[in-house]
């Protein structure tokens, strides 16, 4: 494997559409063998692009014949992290922390949230898919107790700043950000922002434009 600081940000972020592809593959489809020609096809990538992206991992399949569904399944998914579980923290329940909370496709990708935190009084207590909303003050505690890394934001923005330092604080290396600013924190604590009105607005900009074009 080559340095990892080395290898393009897009080619990461290319590899779960390559494990979500192969899941499905094994899960639904008769298909022990695909080639880099159909597992790009699939995914609107080309097939120079997907063998360059997994060189920059080792050597996988064979030439002339292609890549053995399940095994490159296993090795993208060690890759990636997903081949074990990752227990998270999540902060804000919410209508989304509720949503984030209940979907079931999360663990397949190898997340867990496993503690929900919240400061409202009539939040805390409530039982979301089998997980007691705790009040946020048992957050640090909880966290740095049972080891976890991962945190989820989607509390407002206001407040969003105040929680992430609680969750560096526990320990916390990894956060999902929900809440539509920027947060700050040290350089070793990963962020990966997910900002839903940008998304909205994006595809109203392009709805809008359709729309001039048609007069």
């Amino acid at each position: 494997m080559k340095d990892r600081e080395k290898i393009p940000k897009a080619t990461i972020e290319r590899l779960p559409l390559y494990y979500r592809c192969l899941d499905k593959m094994s899960t639904f489809e008769d298909v022990d063998v695909v080639s880099s020609k159909d597992l790009g096809g699939k995914l609107d990538i080309p097939s120079t692009q997907v063998r360059k992206d997994l060189s920059y991992y080792g050597e996988f399949g064979r030439r002339g014949v292609g890549y053995n569904v399940n095994e490159l399944k296993r090795s993208v998914g060690k890759i990636l992290g997903v081949n074990r579980t990752w227990p998270a923290a999540l902060v804000g329940a919410g209508n989304l922390g509720r949503a984030l909370v209940n979907y079931g496709s999360f663990k397949m990708m190898g997340l867990e949230i496993t503690c929900v935190f919240d400061n409202d009084l009539d939040k805390i207590g409530n039982v979301i898919n089998d997980r007691e909303v705790k009040s946020v003050q048992d957050m640090p505690g909880k966290v740095e107790k049972n080891n976890i890394k991962l945190g989820i934001i989607s509390v407002p923005a206001d407040a969003a700043q105040t929680v992430a330092d609680l969750m560096v604080e526990a320990g916390i290396k990894a956060i999902w950000n929900f809440a539509p600013t920027r947060l700050y924190v040290p350089e070793d604590v990963s962020v990966k922002n997910e900002d839903l009105a940008v998304g909205i607005v994006s595809l109203i900009y392009h709805l809008s434009w359709q729309e001039e074009m048609d007069v």
